[in-house]
């Protein structure tokens, strides 16, 4: 399935990231793609907020994963700064793929050739007019 938003704001990209979210089951990994500052932890923060954690949410470009529990466990990985699939294994990060709680990941493009076949990619681009285009696809009906 394919779906295309129109996010104008802030708010918009939260309510979307709530929306995916509550679409998702257990072993869900999300990847998150999209320039830097189109909004990919904005939308991890409407995320997190529809698995009920209240904690602030923010991106964890130098720690690389955080986690928060909530109904399901949620695993926000930031991998900007990871240059290959061996550095993200290292990290222990490909155990959380399969952990049992959904998996947000900004800049998944380096560990592509190890990502779940039911990956579902969110695709996020910034239009001219400073609102976002959200293009989510993958095996999930929202």
């Amino acid at each position: 399935m394919t779906y295309t938003f129109e996010c104008l704001t802030e708010k918009d990209m939260e309510d979307l990231g709530r929306k995916v979210v509550s679409a998702c089951s257990p072993n869900t990994v999300i990847s998150l793609r999209g320039s830097l500052g189109a909004g990919k932890t904005v939308f991890a923060r409407g995320a997190a907020r529809e698995l009920g954690i209240e904690e602030a949410i923010v991106s964890p470009t130098f720690t690389l994963i955080q986690e928060y529990e909530g109904k399901m466990h949620l695993y926000h990985m930031d991998l900007y700064r990871i240059t290959s699939v061996e550095d993200f294994q290292m990290t222990g990060g490909e155990d959380m793929l399969y952990a049992g709680g959904i998996c947000l990941i900004e800049w998944s493009e380096v560990i592509d050739e190890i990502l779940p076949r039911d990956t579902v990619f969110v695709e996020i681009k910034i239009n001219e007019d400073k609102s976002r285009t959200v293009t989510v696809k993958g095996n999930i009906e929202i």
